[in-house]
């Protein structure tokens, strides 16, 4: 039996058959986080960087990203989302700005990777807003941080 769900027996590339899942709620909750200067922290915890509200506009498209993940990664279901948040901290002594993305939905396969390209292009977007300040940004430490539902269900 083949141990890669997204190939076949012969090395083929498919779409996993989940037509016989269950229908449960899942959720899935991923962060990441953009190292700043403390140029970019002061403006956007001002208001005055001159592209806008960087994390607003942050927010938005860290919710678009989560409705268009199957359009991104190859494979994916489209999947009718439930809801989705996003959060963010700003952690001023490691100069970083975290961002957390939570998904959830009823259905037959997980929101994981909704999750985690929703926390991916917020923090692009942080760096994209950003970046006539400071072009030394990094973005990292992007995870799934929580799980429920469906077979591999974990806290």
């Amino acid at each position: 039996m083949n141990e890669f769900t997204h190939f076949d027996n012969s090395g083929n590339a498919i779409m996993v058959d989940v037509g016989k899942k269950e229908i449960t709620d899942r959720v899935a909750k991923a962060g990441g986080f953009i190292k700043v200067s403390s140029v970019v922290l002061d403006a956007v915890e001002k208001g005055t960087a001159t592209k806008g509200d960087v994390l607003g506009v942050a927010r938005i498209a860290a919710i678009m990203a989560v409705k268009r993940t199957s359009d991104l990664i190859p494979m994916c279901h489209p999947l009718a989302i439930d809801s989705c948040s996003v959060e963010f901290e700003i952690d001023k002594t490691n100069m970083r700005i975290y961002l957390i993305c939570a998904v959830k939905l009823t259905g037959k396969t997980g929101v994981e990777m909704e999750a985690l390209t929703g926390v991916s292009v917020g923090l692009l977007t942080i760096y994209d807003m950003c970046k006539a300040l400071d072009k030394n940004m990094e973005i990292g430490g992007i995870r799934l941080i929580e799980k429920k539902g469906g077979k591999s269900s974990h806290a």
